[in-house]
């Protein structure tokens, strides 16, 4: 469910609308008219969105950072080593 944010319409307000309050609602709530507090008109305040990254950072750095080894395909069942501790290489022969 989003947080919104709402604060006083007009010049009669109290401190808990003067600035901003949230409110937790589903999309499909009316949104609110009136403080809860001092019951003058209130209006939705446009805040910019909080955008999380997605995925960490893969820089070689970042990953021997948190111990981890990467890999990249240089040929068919052929593995070279480009980041971290571990093999050099990963091939995919089995010999007996």
């Amino acid at each position: 469910m989003p947080i919104y944010e709402y604060q006083a319409a007009g010049h009669d307000c109290c401190d808990y609308c003067v600035t901003a309050y949230d409110v937790l609602q589903k999309l499909s709530d009316d949104p609110p008219k009136f403080c809860p507090k001092c019951h003058n008109p209130v209006r939705r305040k446009i805040s910019p969105p909080n955008v999380v990254s997605p995925t960490p950072s893969l820089s070689q750095s970042n990953i021997e950072k948190h111990g981890l080894t990467q890999f990249k395909k240089v040929e068919k069942g052929v593995y070279e080593k480009t980041a971290g501790k571990g093999p050099d290489y990963i091939t995919g022969d089995k010999t007996p």
